[in-house]
């Protein structure tokens, strides 16, 4: 995965995980502004928003707004097998360097 401010998880499967690489992913998860598939220990996959999570309590946690539920789940970091990024990245370039990419493209244009 490109390190690049403009790059996306947007369709990332890292595959199975756990230990740092769990914790890892979930934090890009947690920063991602888009929907993500869990799957959990019991075969289970839980599909929504990943918008809170907490490693410093006895039992690490996520919390996802899963998609046609009212209320949002809690799942611990045990119970995670894998993440996958599978909702659109409603945040892919709207960065401030894409809209100065797109402003200055704009301004050769009209000066030629």
């Amino acid at each position: 995965m490109s390190a690049d401010a403009e790059s996306t998880l947007e369709g990332w499967d890292p595959g199975p995980v756990e230990g740092a690489a769990l914790v890892d992913v979930i934090e890009r998860a947690f920063d991602y502004r888009g929907d993500v598939t869990l799957t959990l220990d019991d075969g289970r996959q839980l599909d929504g928003y990943l918008f809170n999570r907490n490693r410093e309590v006895a039992e690490p946690f996520v919390q996802v707004f899963e998609r046609g539920e009212s209320a949002p789940s809690t799942i611990p970091y045990a119970r995670i097998r894998a993440i996958r990024f599978t909702g659109k990245d409603t945040a892919a370039g709207n960065s401030y360097a894409a809209w100065l990419h797109r402003r200055q493209a704009a301004k050769a244009a009209s000066d030629t």
